[in-house]
């Protein structure tokens, strides 16, 4: 396993990440999850995401991932967590006040039977709640220990500009890493967010960098989603279906050529793609069976050069090639 710093923090993360977000309290059975966490824990994965509102109710993930890592020694792992999206029907259930997330820290703490939360996510900007009071309540949460570092998820350069006057105005604990949907086929972040992330020292945990499992190939042009996937299960398929209304499975078909001549797997090339950033601390990926997990770690053996870039530039239509 590769290590690598969180921005300019000193934790340290895993380069691969496990997520929860439609998989565990949704969509995997719960042994298969147990299963999926310990071979993650065997291949020195130290990363587990999660957040208030996985699982088929709020805090259903959260209750099944602190269950499955409570005989882990708390010490040798990073736990995270979000809020803002509603858990319930009250004005004051969603959001960034410091009402709420003084309520959903404390809620995710007794859900996922810790002490501490490593990384609290602003799961997304609420532009209803003052960003000031917002980052004091986290740093309020920081300076009682209940969390460790603070995060965002899919804010735009300007929130998050915004969220760095704020700190730096009221000597606040700094935003440490960012969580936004990076991948292959969807890169918005590399012209404003990438850049501002790296000089600000703000770390990257990208999540969907297989685009729900897109960029996998399992997804064939005309043909019904594989019995088992993501894309064939009603409760959470319909950001799978909008991909293929989109026609990006036809698009991942152009890549093949390229991952057969690196001898690797769609997955490992796609996964190579997001982790050959240096500004990307980890890529979040979401398993459902282990094998899964030992073939998305064997990314991290593959580096890819100026000519794989190009190529997949070139067979994706992407305008402009990425920088390496």
């Amino acid at each position: 396993m590769e290590y690598r710093r969180v921005g300019r923090s000193g934790l340290k993360t895993s380069a691969i990440a496990l997520g929860s977000w439609l998989t565990y309290g949704t969509a995997t059975e719960r042994e298969a999850a147990r299963a999926c966490i310990r071979r993650a824990l065997e291949l020195g994965i130290n990363h587990f995401d999660c957040a208030d509102v996985y699982g088929e109710r709020p805090g259903a993930a959260e209750e099944f991932l602190g269950e499955a890592l409570k005989d882990v020694p708390r010490h040798s792992y990073i736990l995270t967590t979000k809020c803002f999206w509603p858990v319930g029907d009250g004005p004051n259930d969603r959001g960034l006040s410091r009402k709420h997330i003084f309520e959903s820290v404390h809620r995710s703490l007794r859900r996922l039977g810790t002490d501490y939360i490593d990384i609290m996510y602003c799961h997304r900007f609420d532009p209803e709640t003052p960003v000031d009071e917002t980052l004091r309540a986290l740093d309020d949460l920081v300076r009682q220990g209940k969390v460790l570092y603070i995060g965002i998820s899919e804010w735009t350069a300007a929130q998050i500009a915004e969220g760095l006057r704020v700190v730096d105005r009221y000597g606040l604990h700094p935003i440490t890493v960012n969580q936004p949907v990076y991948n292959m086929l969807e890169r918005k972040i590399e012209p404003e967010i990438l850049p501002l992330c790296a000089r600000e020292g703000i770390g990257l945990v990208v999540f969907s960098p297989l685009a729900q499992g897109v960029l996998t190939g399992k997804y064939r042009p005309g043909q019904a989603p594989p019995p088992g996937s993501r894309g064939a299960d009603p409760k959470v398929n319909r950001w799978v279906q909008s991909m293929i209304e989109k026609g990006w499975p036809e698009r991942v078909e152009k890549l093949r050529p390229i991952a057969a001549d690196l001898g690797i797997t769609l997955a490992q090339l796609a996964l190579a793609w997001v982790l050959r950033r240096p500004e990307v601390s980890a890529a979040l990926i979401g398993a459902s069976r282990p094998e899964q997990l030992d073939e998305n770690v064997k990314a991290l053996e593959v580096k890819l050069g100026e000519a794989e870039l190009k190529a997949i530039d070139e067979a994706l239509g992407m305008a402009q090639p990425a920088e390496a």
